[in-house]
């Protein structure tokens, strides 16, 4: 995979507007983006930290709104088709690999862990039933594969889901090397290229760290698995108000060094 496939480098950006994790929460998006739409301007960016689907029950409905906002964006004056970012989260990472599931060893306690980290309703937004998905995962490989073919099937009748998880990138930065953006984490022990699933999967200490992580000035993330809320330290913020688990969705717009310029709750 290319470092252009890996990330995505934000360059002339004027402002860059980033989207917390939303988790299904359709109705919270839809305000979110009504607000941010009040508010942009030429030359602004967009992106979004993952975690967008999983725990709430509007799967479908959020990324008709990611879809559609996406072209109001790219409607603006001199946008480019680069100017809207996704980022891949921790239920992205499942999703991927539930698609892959007849490869697990033990498919049924891996599909048990995915749902209760929250994956469940995006499985029951497509058209399965858990029920049947369970019985499925211990039946053996070739159901298994059979269903995985199903649910690549109900993605694919949905337009513009499959592309929206197939442009999906690890990490963001501006090319001056002033903003990182990350989903939930990072290790700090690791060059930014070998972070691998650390994006999302590292998110404890995320504001232990002492010294800006790979010369960036400020690295953003979007979600909390510690559920600690919005927090800034010198060189780390944490854009989560705990959407998905009863809180509010969060939209900041960044200007090129760092400074928050907007701050949107839904």
């Amino acid at each position: 995979m290319g470092e252009s496939e890996k990330f995505a480098v934000i360059e002339a950006a004027r402002r860059i507007w980033c989207v917390s994790a939303i988790h299904g929460e359709a109705e919270r998006l839809d305000r979110l983006h009504l607000e941010i739409a009040q508010r942009l301007a030429p030359q602004d960016r967009v992106i979004y930290l993952g975690n967008m689907i999983g725990r709430g029950a509007a799967t479908l409905d959020t990324l008709d709104n990611i879809l559609q906002f996406r072209l109001y964006v790219l409607a603006q004056p001199e946008a480019q088709p680069d100017d809207v970012v996704f980022l891949r989260g921790g239920q992205e990472e499942m999703w991927q690999k539930l698609l892959q599931l007849q490869f697990a060893r033990e498919p049924s306690q891996v599909l048990d862990w995915m749902l209760s980290q929250g994956l469940g309703p995006v499985v029951s937004a497509y058209g399965f039933p858990i029920s049947e998905v369970r019985r499925i995962a211990a039946g053996g490989v070739l159901d298994v594969t059979r269903w995985t073919k199903r649910l690549r099937q109900a993605i694919r009748s949905q337009p513009g889901h499959q592309q929206i998880m197939t442009a999906l990138r690890r990490a963001a930065y501006t090319a001056d090397g002033a903003l990182l953006f990350v989903n939930a984490g990072l290790d700090p022990e690791r060059p930014l290229e070998a972070q691998r699933d650390s994006f999302w999967w590292s998110g404890g200490g995320f504001h232990d760290q002492k010294a800006p992580f790979a010369g960036f000035d400020l690295t953003v993330r979007g979600f909390d698995p510690g559920q600690k809320g919005f927090r800034r330290s010198p060189h780390f913020l944490t854009l989560d108000k705990g959407c998905g688990f009863g809180g509010p969705l969060v939209g900041a717009c960044f200007s090129a060094d760092g400074e928050i310029q907007d701050l949107v709750e839904a």
